[in-house]
């Protein structure tokens, strides 16, 4: 086999593995980090390849939501107040993220990015879900915090999308911030966030959705702008392989989420992420 063959099942890898994880809480970033270690994976610009295939991904959950996308854009310029209120929230929440990323993002790469960071907020987040799962769920005849895995919120203040308050938006922007942190998960953070919030959790997951959008976005277009110049041909193949994947395998994952949430929680995500986060740390710290 071929050094450029290789590389690039390397990259399809990756692209498969970006796309099962980015909508799921467990830290595309922080997989994406580990597994490219494991398997020597070397690209031009590594952060690049991560940004575009991402890109990768949220073109899939636009495609899965393309109808209410559509209906979100004509309702907003046509002045449908409830579709409105949802762009003016969008925007709300994806400002946070975007002045912090556009000022610090540089020096939390060359920071954070590093397999010890994954370890601390893999393992970190999981307990941050468990105790909010705790918090927020309730089960017909039973207590709020009951060991089960249903997932029925009355909690929650905003049950759709258009219920959700500029309050509530903002409080999710600022959760999507910690997402800068690899191994926090954007998904995650924005979801979690929404729950503490007072947000219903199959509505969280959508508005994370819909954020995703706008960050994600945001994000590959300004790392392709400023490091397009330094990409080989190599490298280029190996981003559209891996972007390729990721939409694929991010168009299943999108649909099973939302099937998923309308009848569960996420503590099996929170109990992976801790368990993989104590796997990571014995491969750390011993190797």
């Amino acid at each position: 086999m071929t050094e450029n063959a290789l590389y690039l099942i390397k990259a399809f890898i990756l692209g498969i593995l970006e796309g099962l994880t980015e909508f799921i809480p467990v830290s595309s970033t922080g997989h994406l980090i580990l597994v490219g270690d494991w398997i020597n994976f070397q690209s031009g610009d590594g952060k690049v390849f991560e940004v575009v295939i991402q890109l990768g991904s949220i073109l899939a959950v636009m495609w899965v939501f393309r109808a209410r996308l559509m209906q979100l854009i004509r309702g907003a310029l046509t002045g449908v107040p409830s579709e409105v209120a949802f762009a003016r929230n969008l925007i709300i929440a994806f400002l946070p993220a975007a002045v912090i990323g556009a000022i610090f993002i540089k020096a939390i790469k060359s920071v954070f990015y590093h397999p010890g960071v994954v370890v601390v907020t893999l393992v970190l987040g999981g307990l941050i879900m468990l105790y909010v799962e705790r918090k927020t769920h309730h089960t017909p005849g039973d207590v709020p915090g009951a060991a089960d895995d249903t997932a029925s919120d009355e909690k929650a203040s905003a049950h759709t999308l258009e219920q959700i308050t500029w309050k509530q938006a903002l409080g999710v922007g600022v959760a999507q911030c910690f997402a800068m942190i690899p191994g926090t998960s954007r998904s995650g953070a924005t979801i979690i966030g929404g729950m503490i919030a007072g947000i219903q959790r199959k509505t969280a997951t959508e508005f994370s959705f819909f954020l995703a959008m706008p960050t994600m976005l945001g994000a590959a277009v300004f790392d392709m702008y400023k490091n397009f110049g330094v990409l080989t041909q190599h490298d280029l193949s190996g981003i559209a392989v891996g972007f390729i994947a990721a939409f694929l395998s991010a168009m299943v994952v999108v649909r099973a989420v939302l099937r998923f949430v309308a009848n569960h929680t996420y503590r099996v995500f929170a109990w992976y992420r801790i368990v993989f986060g104590a796997v990571v740390a014995a491969w750390v710290f011993t190797r």
